[in-house]
Formats: C-alpha cells, structure tokens, sequence
C-alpha cells in the first residue's frame, strides 16, 4: 500500500462508526428500496411516486448532528439506488429530485450539512438502473420488467448506460467538493469488472478525488495479492460480520465495513419494527472494532423526511454510551489475545480495553496478562479497579491476572469497559 494510500485510509480505520442512509422514492410506498423489483411495478405505475416526493421536513442538519451525537465519524447517502432516481441535480437526465415537487438538490444540502458537523462524506450509487431505457430487463434477475413478455425482444445498447453511469459518476465525483467515500453496488453475474469498464471508471474518480475510498463492489478480488485497480479500498460484509476479520491471500488485514440495518429493511418500512437494541448494536461496533473493522448503521427515513423515532431513540442511547466510551472504539483494533469468555477486547497502542458483556462470579480473568498490567480504570468515570496477579491458591500457576472487582452485577448492563494500561 503507498504511503498516500495508507494515509487516506487511516481516517477510516481510525473512525470506525458510520451512518449509512438509504433515502429516495420508495419511501411513499414504504416498503423498503426493493419494492419496484419485488412487486414488478413498471416505470409508469412507479411515476405516482415521482410526482408526488415533496420531503419537506427533510433537514440534513439534524440528521448530522444526530449522527455526530452518536459517535459516528462519516455517512454515505444513496445519490441513486437501484429504481434510478437521483437526489442530486444531473444534468444527463430528468429523473431527479430537482424535478420533483420538492426542487432540490438532496446530495448537495447533505454533504454541506455533514461536513458542517465535521463528518466525512461519502455517496452511494447503484450500478444497477431500473428506469434507464438500456439497461436489459427481461433476461436480467433483478429487474421489475424480467420475464415480462413486452420486453423479451427488446434491443439494448448496454454501453449507452455504461456512458451515461460513468457520467453521472464523474457529475458526483466533480461537482460536490471532496468526498470521502465512493460506495458502488453492486455487480453480479457477468455484469461485473469491464462490463462497467471499472478501471476507466476508477481512475476518472481518483483523478478527481485522489484522496477518495471506494468499496470493494465493482468486481475483482480485494483479497487477491495482485488485486485489479477496481478491486476496492475496503470490503464490505452486509448484513453479518466475518468470524475473523478480512485478510488478503497473504495474511495481511484488508480494511473492511460491515453495514447493517436497524430493522430488516434499508429503504423505509412503514410496518417493520423490528429494531434492534441500543445494546445489540453497540456489541455489534464492538465486535467489529475487535476485528479491526468497521461498523456502518442504516437509517431509512420516511416519506416526509424524517429518521423513524425508533431509530432515533437507538442513536441516542448509543450516543450516551460512546460519550463515555469512545475511547475504546476510536483508534482502536485488534488484540493478540484470543477472545476472553466474558468479552470482547479492543486495543490502542498500550491501551487494551476490556468490554464486560457478562459478569460471572470473583474476579475478572485476564488470560495471558500475569505481570503486564500496569493498572486499570473504568472507562466511564476513570475510577481504580485493583488490578492483581494472584488470587487463592486454586488459581495460581496460570498466565492470568485477575481484577478485583466489587460488583455483584455489571455497572453498565450494555457494555463495561475497563481501560488496562499495559507495562
């Protein structure tokens, strides 16, 4: 990795928290970003929508400073998803929100209100387009109009989307100042690589933004030892974290991102309330920083332009904890200590952090630490925690040393975190 490579992605594996927001037309139905392939509605029956997207409570800033209060460190916002529509003002079409009732360039109010909170920027785009006249539809797996007869016979010039996909990019990539991330998805099948021409693609975004991160979805092999110019800066695991980490065919680590959603949908769902707690997804950031990932946690606002009040309230309930934690989150990765059974670990330089997710009985068990601890204080409030290596003469012998803790419960039902200094 080139010492400027390695530069530009230091601030995001330094981050490690994320706000990912899926936003667009299908918020009206509310049934999630899939509904037009789902429910085969047609560019004509999906129209209502268009005319209709008048998001007058959409205000980015509360969105950022929701984010920040959080302890997020950066967003991605879907510019265009996969029905084609754009939030930003393209000149290579006339789907856009700048034609619809609202009259506004989502994508340009959101990256001067993000970075007004001091949080990089990052934009979505999808490879895939739903509405554009050449991208094929009846053979296609994905597409609303597939296996519709009307389309069988149709012809498609695929490089005359491919032109007007890498336009649009270079539009995001030119006329939004500096971006932090560009985050692609997704390619499949034999729409993958040079079926984008992602080389091309890539390098007109680098020449643009030389400093920019992009994800691993245009194709190739991030992992490979020899990865393409496409391959990506970071991987990205959706919906589920690797049991190990992400490394390279040579054992080295590759930068990765897991993205999650709340509930069970990206795009905003009227009827799905299946959140999860403050607490799963805390463990969850945790146990992505503990292998040197990162953690990036949707939002689907609705229809008006509002993040739903259930995920607000978890954002918030994140936001008190990470005010007392952080420490443990930013700047932190992997430990050489195999995972403890009460736990998780976290580690900066000399700082290992031990996250208490069950309290057992005695003394908290530091496996493979006898004499390296130098002391130790919850994170929370900074108070001593006696830290020793011996303890009754049943125990003695073993690598370990042991905190003297006073709790019959856990101080922090969600995450106890007690910061070790090591010698």
């Amino acid at each position: 990795m080139t010492s400027k490579k390695a530069k530009s992605i230091d601030w995001f594996t330094n981050a490690r928290f994320g706000m990912f927001i899926h936003w667009g037309l299908y918020a009206i139905p509310a049934r999630g970003e899939w509904v037009r392939s789902q429910e085969r509605i047609s560019n004509e029956d999906y129209e209502i929508y268009f005319r209709e997207f008048n998001p007058i409570n959409y205000n980015p800033h509360e969105w950022a400073q929701l984010a920040k209060y959080a302890g997020m460190k950066y967003a991605v916002m879907t510019a265009k998803h996969h029905d084609g529509f754009c939030l930003f003002d393209s000149k290579l079409t006339d789907y856009k929100s700048t034609n619809t009732p609202a009259k506004r360039d989502f994508i340009k109010e959101y990256v001067d209100a993000f970075r007004k909170e001091n949080l990089r920027v990052g934009l979505y785009y999808s490879l895939l387009d739903w509405h554009y006249d050449e991208y094929p539809a009846y053979n296609d797996p994905y597409h609303p109009m597939r296996g519709n007869e009307l389309f069988k016979n149709k012809e498609y010039d695929f490089s005359k989307y491919v032109d007007y996909m890498h336009g649009q990019v270079r539009e995001l990539a030119t006329n939004y100042g500096k971006l932090d991330i560009m985050w692609f998805d997704f390619s499949y099948e034999d729409k993958t690589g040079d079926a984008w021409r992602a080389s091309d693609l890539v390098k007109m975004i680098r020449s643009n933004q030389p400093e920019i991160l992009i994800n691993s979805r245009l194709g190739g092999n991030l992992k490979s030892k020899n990865p393409e110019i496409y391959a990506g800066d970071f991987a990205t695991p959706e919906q589920m974290i690797p049991t190990e980490g992400v490394f390279d065919e040579l054992g080295n680590p590759v930068p990765w991102e897991a993205c999650i959603t709340m509930n069970d949908h990206w795009g905003y769902c009227a009827v799905d309330k299946n959140f999860k707690s403050a607490k799963q997804i805390i463990r969850l950031l945790v146990e992505c920083v503990s292998k040197d990932g990162n953690l990036l946690l949707n939002v689907g606002p609705n229809a008006k332009g509002e993040i739903p009040e259930e995920s607000v309230e978890v954002l918030l309930q994140i936001g008190k904890w990470m005010n007392k934690n952080s420490d443990s989150i930013y700047n932190c990765g992997l430990s050489e200590l195999p995972k403890p059974e009460w736990g998780r670990y976290t580690k900066n330089g000399k700082k290992l952090y031990a996250h208490i997710f069950e309290r057992g009985l005695g003394p908290i068990v530091l496996k493979g630490l006898k004499g390296k601890v130098n002391k130790a204080r919850l994170l929370s409030d900074l108070s001593e925690i006696k830290v020793t290596d011996y303890w009754h003469d049943n125990l003695d012998g073993q690598d370990c040393a042991f905190l003297d803790v006073q709790w019959a419960g856990l101080p922090d039902e969600i995450d106890t975190v007690i910061e070790l200094e090591l010698k």
